[in-house]
């Protein structure tokens, strides 16, 4: 239990860090630091294996992603069931 619990919160701040990063990058200039483009391919990777499916079914009203929201709230309610 403790394994899957960790996970899950694992991939929760993988998440949170993802929105993050997507609104560092561009405010960065035309050249982002290497290790801030290094750790969004590393987070993207290990993150859109659960948003990518989620993105693809969900509507984007007004270009807006709202999959990291969707999967937060599965996460969340999957822990609070753990």
């Amino acid at each position: 239990m403790v394994v899957v619990e960790f996970v899950i919160i694992l991939i929760i701040v993988l998440i949170i860090a993802r929105s993050i990063l997507s609104f560092v990058i561009p405010m960065s200039g035309t050249r982002p630091h290497p290790l801030l483009i290094s750790l969004n391919q590393v987070i993207f990777q290990v993150t859109e294996p659960l948003l990518g499916p989620i993105r693809r079914a969900l509507p984007t009203p007004g270009g807006l992603d709202f999959s990291p929201t969707v999967v937060l709230i599965v996460l969340f309610i999957i822990l609070s069931a753990i």
